[in-house]
């Protein structure tokens, strides 16, 4: 009988735990990136940012600071690219473990998608360079060339000529 208890006791809890776990957090409209570098004083590469794009301006906040807002008719050239490399790394730790999976971490790779900003209001000119997560990538693009009438240029098709 005790067990028996017990037993509902969990299952409700666990009725009453998985749904509040998939309420989603409050969405604010911005954007997770990572500044790469760029001329944004008093930001080291690395720093978790959020990128605000709104019909009137695109702001960059560091928490609840603001770095910078931008006017999207400053904005001159936006680009985007990725980095690929492979794991190499990780799968030397894997086969140390396991050599099966060490084997197939090696066949993985990791991308990296990347875009930069240039801008110039009067004489105050500057850019900056960002990591965006996978799932944001796109849409960051798209509200950029959107607010700013700009089409974004691959970067990674762009030769360069000695």
């Amino acid at each position: 009988m005790r067990a028996n208890f017990a037993v509902k006791s969990v299952a409700l809890m666990l009725c009453l735990a998985i749904p509040c776990m998939a309420v989603p957090a409050k969405d604010d409209g911005g954007y997770n990136v990572m500044y790469d570098g760029g001329s944004l004083p008093g930001l080291k590469a690395g720093k978790k940012l959020r990128m605000y794009i709104e019909t009137n301006q695109i702001r960059i906040m560091e928490g609840n600071t603001l770095v910078t807002t931008l006017v999207p008719s400053s904005v001159k050239e936006i680009s985007y690219g990725q980095d690929v490399h492979r794991r190499i790394g990780a799968a030397i730790g894997l086969a140390v473990v396991s050599l099966g999976i060490g084997a197939l971490m090696a066949l993985t790779k990791s991308k990296k998608h990347y875009v930069g900003l240039t801008w110039a209001a009067g004489d105050v000119k500057g850019g900056f360079a960002m990591q965006c997560d996978k799932n944001d990538y796109r849409g960051v693009i798209a509200g950029l060339e959107g607010v700013t009438g700009q089409k974004a240029v691959n970067s990674d098709a762009m030769t360069v000529k000695n």
